[in-house]
């Protein structure tokens, strides 16, 4: 209470604190035991209470020393002026301290010719060169089921023409990793995002769910008629940081596994028709066949549908029996075959998704 390191306590705090404890007393406590209650040092007590009165905490108007190494008003001085000239004006004490060091000249440190001029209010960005900015960190949202948190965005499909290209749009649902909506066509438009957006949000019966849709800064993303259509479908929107690439991760990789998926024709498309035809091909391989390794080998399909609560429960039991026939084959527990109960996107700042 009173008695904790370092802090001040008021004159009616303390008069209040010993006006109880000589109740006590009076009451036939040990003085000791009351301050023990309220844990209260006796010492700190004796040092309060002088005669028939309580003493006001005089730390604050102490008359302490000087340090023996404080600066000097003429060194401090002697400092902003060696800052301020114009070979130094643009650097900052990092550099200005070696540099005299080479110069055979010791004024102080450099932590010390930051304080002097912090305290001159001259601590700024010293120097032509752009100052640093601040990163802030992204909004997160936690996903505890589907259609809580989509990503979506747009990648180039090229086409048997050199320097014509066909343009992916993909919506994903992080928490299941299932594809949730996608489409081919021959331009990058606001316009068309939002078609697909009202698609898949019928699809997946989620209007007016508050759900939160991320996405990087492109044109299409920031459309006022996608914007428009997300107010009247009751879609959340969230942006990936400015020049930050990795804030929309989830549909980077899954643009990587479209790409990398052994069927991907290397020397492009032959038609929109026949990019629509693949891309077909593959989501339902990817939704229902391709086992994802963020959701513990469960299909996005199983995942999203609620599936792969049983699928993960039999593994684990048929892990836990092998275990039982032949113990000497695991030498620590198990393979972790636990459900995944909820996946972040950028896991900052949470903000659970509605």
């Amino acid at each position: 209470m009173g008695g904790k390191r370092g802090r001040l306590t008021s004159l009616p705090e303390r008069q209040k604190i010993v006006l109880l404890i000589d109740k006590a007393v009076q009451a036939g406590a040990r003085r000791t035991q009351a301050c023990d209650v309220i844990e209260l040092p006796i010492r700190t007590l004796q040092r309060w209470v002088h005669g028939d009165r309580v003493l006001a905490d005089r730390r604050k108007t102490a008359l302490r020393p000087a340090p023996m190494n404080k600066l000097s008003e003429e060194e401090r001085q002697e400092i902003l002026r060696v800052c301020n000239q114009p070979e130094f004006a643009n650097l900052p004490p990092s550099q200005i301290v070696p540099i005299l060091l080479d110069r055979g000249v010791y004024i102080a440190s450099e932590s010390t010719f930051y304080r002097a001029l912090k305290s001159a209010n001259q601590l700024k960005h010293r120097g032509r060169a752009k100052a640093k900015s601040k990163i802030t960190k992204p909004t997160s949202f936690t996903a505890q089921k589907p259609n809580e948190v989509w990503s979506w965005d747009i990648s180039y499909c090229p086409s048997r023409v050199k320097g014509l290209y066909y343009y992916l749009y993909m919506i994903m649902d992080i928490y299941s990793r299932k594809i949730v909506g996608w489409e081919v066509y021959e331009c990058e438009s606001g316009e068309y995002a939002a078609q697909l957006l009202e698609r898949t949000v019928w699809a997946e019966k989620c209007v007016k769910s508050n759900v939160v849709l991320h996405s990087d800064n492109g044109s299409p993303m920031k459309s006022m008629t996608m914007h428009s259509k997300m107010c009247d479908l009751g879609i959340i929107s969230s942006r990936s940081r400015p020049r930050v690439s990795n804030d929309n991760a989830y549909s980077e990789s899954l643009f990587r596994t479209v790409k990398y998926w052994p069927r991907w024709p290397s020397e492009g498309f032959e038609s929109l028709d026949a990019v629509r035809l693949w891309v077909k091909s593959f989501t339902t391989w990817y939704n229902t066949e391709h086992r994802h390794s963020r959701i513990k080998f469960v299909t996005p399909e199983q995942r999203h549908n609620g599936g792969d609560i049983e699928i993960l429960l039999r593994r684990e039991e048929l892990y836990k029996a092998q275990k039982k026939h032949n113990p000497l084959r695991w030498s620590t527990d198990t393979r972790n075959w636990g459900y995944i109960k909820e996946v972040e996107l950028n896991p900052v700042n949470k903000m659970k998704a509605a």
